[in-house]
């Protein structure tokens, strides 16, 4: 397979027709190889419009997504990012191409340790790896430029919020399947927080991530 092609036809193919037209964004995006951060079994299917199986239930999202993600946070190189779901650090690289650090979140040890492997193999240095549970945010005593929330939250809450810094974009997902809301949040001041849908799409949940409550019979 024709990787070097794959990779073009999902920038030209899949990417850009999501919208995504940021020149660095794209760029990153053509420079990695995203097909060094999956599976071997899934190396074929890397530049492909799916959602492709990392185990403990999870999935690395679709290459149009992540574009989409990028974009809307724009880190600026001088910024400092928080990612929450690590997964198998192919979006943590890219985070790390558009920032200054990036400090990335994983309930999951055995996605950090793969991710360690793919980003040094990747040659990417600036990103702290972090086990822990940010199902209802994450308060490590640091404020953020940029947060990356990389699974749903089936229920709208604003424990990220105050994680960011004066003017800091948070990007999450907020519903339950089959259709979520894509949302950016600016952060205008120490109590006023800004909100835009971007887009309509559904990936899976947050593990812990508190769940909508309703009436059942």
């Amino acid at each position: 397979m024709n990787l070097e092609k794959a990779r073009f036809n999902m920038i030209e193919q899949q990417v850009r027709t999501w919208d995504v037209l940021d020149p660095g964004v794209l760029d990153i995006m053509e420079r990695l190889p995203r097909h060094e951060f999956v599976t071997p079994e899934h190396r074929d299917l890397a530049y492909s419009d799916l959602e492709l199986p990392m185990g403990h239930g999870e999935v690395m999202l679709t290459p149009k997504l992540q574009g989409r993600i990028l974009q809307a946070l724009g880190a600026s190189p001088v910024e400092q990012i928080l990612e929450i779901g690590t997964g198998n650090g192919y979006l943590t690289a890219c985070l790390a191409a558009m920032g200054a650090h990036v400090h990335s979140v994983d309930i999951h040890q055995p996605f950090l340790d793969t991710a360690a492997r793919h980003l040094r193999q990747a040659e990417v240095q600036n990103v702290t790896l972090v086990e822990g549970d940010a199902a209802e945010g994450w308060d490590d005593g640091r404020r953020y430029d940029a947060i990356a929330v990389t699974g749903s939250l089936p229920r709208f809450h604003e424990g990220f919020h105050r994680s960011l810094t004066i003017g800091g974009r948070l990007f999450l997902i907020v519903g339950e399947a089959p259709t979520m809301e894509g949302l950016l949040i600016t952060r205008v001041s120490e109590t006023q927080w800004s909100r835009e849908s971007i887009l309509d799409t559904s990936i899976p949940p947050l593990v812990g991530a508190p769940r909508s409550t309703g009436f059942h019979f």
